[in-house]
């Protein structure tokens, strides 16, 4: 084979690889676009993005958390987008005239696609529509594309290159059916799931007794340290969802039912004629490792659960309260925790604002004391009372712990771990949080020296964290920082390391700084 041969060969390779790459771009353009006329959700790449999150393995979910943070959806589509690129590639360079192979890889996905668009929660029977249109025009655009990649022995010369020429126009118009149709449909969804006017034109609840106002007693005055009240926009989130849902608060409905006297459904305009009341509480995922951000404190607007329980009246019997998320997700949350005299609410404002998309708009769960995954459900649309020996719920059929109050826990904020310290004079700050008995005290130990007490800052109340601080007169050299906490009714925090899974981490953080 000659130098040119050779050259011409590897072209066209990688004309085929490109075929199979517009190919599949061509599949998610439509599938996108047909997807914001049928169900956003129901595109391929949310259908199968959706699949992957509820599938993944505990020790996958924990790593991309742990590794990612708030960012582990952005991850996942990048890990997506690149195992398709490659797939994709590969469907190119194995298709031709007469063994498809490309062909039946494009239909395997297709396969997978619509099976994912069907089994989510709220799959319809026309959410396998776009992934078998979407899949439909990527095997047309791939037989295309590669016949005009393959030239065969009669094609030489001038047939070569009117083969290359036409393959250049067959694949930009590909790519612009791809970004067109991503780009439309994206549009198209926007527009049709656009929340805006609903939300400029939200009424916070007015609050007839508020909450106490948070004053700097609360807080010690250290720079750097977080805030007390946590931004709404800084404020921690992790879910299943990749697509947020739309909900207006015109298509706001709360339905109670299960072990109930009397079903009730509720919407927005009953809610406002009822009192409201807001409280400021600490949420903590139980995806947060010692010492981790996945934990924040915010002012909640809403009403009591134990009120609007009360309407639809309680059989005897009944032990868990099954929380329904608009997008499927369920939460059981013991039914104790909510009337056990706790400030449980069916929260829809935050911090004085309504909820932001992401943290649940138009209405969603706060129940202190308890991790997330078990209370804190987002676009809730059913409370269902029930029994643990009946129902079960989305983390805990995957082996969460059904029952999961919120451990005892402290982490330091100030100094920054491997910060660069003059000697002297160094203050340690942080916050504990123990909800539901309140901190009594915090301690801090360097090298593994004698735990000396650090000074609490005011305690708001018992379901909200407490900053502390602590003077250090520090030495030259390498030093390990650690805190721990003890409640109110004197339980101390459990030294020995454990991971989140299956009910929350426990241990205590340490910080290596350098002292000069």
């Amino acid at each position: 084979m000659t130098g040119v041969e050779h050259s011409d060969r590897r072209r066209w390779s990688l004309a085929r690889a490109a075929s199979g790459l517009l190919a599949a771009g061509v599949t998610l353009g439509v599938g996108v676009l047909v997807a914001a006329v049928v169900a956003s959700a129901a595109s391929p790449w949310m259908a199968v993005g959706g699949a992957v999150v509820d599938h993944s393995p505990f020790a996958v979910r924990e790593w991309a958390i742990d590794t990612f943070g708030t960012n582990d959806k952005l991850a996942l589509f990048v890990g997506m987008g690149l195992i398709i690129a490659l797939l994709a590639a590969v469907a190119g360079l194995t298709e031709t005239r007469r063994r498809p192979y490309g062909s039946m890889l494009f239909a395997g996905f297709g396969v997978v696609g619509a099976i994912a668009a069907l089994t989510r929660p709220t799959a319809t029977v026309w959410s396998a529509v776009p992934t078998v249109l979407g899949v439909a025009a990527g095997i047309l655009t791939l037989r295309l594309l590669t016949s005009r990649a393959s030239p065969t022995a009669e094609d030489h010369g001038t047939g070569v290159i009117q083969s290359r020429r036409a393959f250049v126009r067959m694949a930009g118009v590909a790519g612009v059916i791809a970004v067109a149709g991503v780009a439309t449909g994206r549009y198209l969804g926007d527009r049709l799931r656009s929340l805006t006017g609903d939300m400029a034109n939200f009424l916070v609840p007015t609050v007839e007794t508020p909450a106490p106002p948070v004053t700097a007693a609360y807080e010690v005055g250290v720079p750097d340290m977080t805030s007390f009240i946590t931004p709404n926009d800084a404020f921690y989130r992790i879910d299943t969802v990749l697509q947020i849902p739309a909900v207006t608060t015109d298509q706001w409905r709360l339905r109670i039912h299960g072990m109930v006297d009397r079903e009730i459904s509720l919407t927005f305009d009953d809610l406002y004629r009822r009192s409201a009341v807001d409280r400021v509480i600490t949420l903590t995922c139980v995806s947060n490792q010692v010492g981790g951000n996945l934990v924040g404190n915010a002012r909640w607007t809403g009403y009591l659960l134990t009120d609007l329980l009360a309407e639809a009246g309680l059989e005897p019997g009944a032990d868990m309260l099954l929380s329904r998320s608009v997008d499927g997700f369920t939460a059981s949350t013991p039914l104790a925790a909510i009337l056990d005299g706790r400030d449980a609410l069916l929260a829809v404002a935050m911090n004085g604002q309504p909820l932001p998309l992401e943290h649940g708009y138009p209405a969603r769960l706060v129940v202190p004391g308890l991790y997330g995954y078990v209370s804190a459900t987002k676009w809730v649309s059913e409370l269902e009372i029930t029994r643990f020996d009946k129902a079960s719920a989305y983390w805990t059929e995957r082996g969460w712990a059904a029952v999961a109050p919120i451990k005892i826990s402290s982490s330091i904020e100030v100094p920054a771990g491997f910060a660069r310290l003059k000697a002297g004079s160094v203050v340690v700050a942080g916050v504990a949080w123990a909800q539901q008995r309140g901190i009594g005290s915090v301690e801090v130990s360097v090298d593994d020296g004698p735990w000396q007490f650090a000074t609490l800052a005011a305690e708001y109340s018992i379901d909200t964290w407490r900053q502390w601080y602590w003077e250090w007169d520090s030495t030259p050299g390498t030093h390990t920082l650690a805190v721990r906490c003890t409640d109110r009714l004197g339980q101390r925090q459990i030294v020995e390391q454990r991971p989140t899974v299956p009910d929350g981490s426990t241990g205590l953080e340490r910080r290596v700084v350098f002292v000069e």
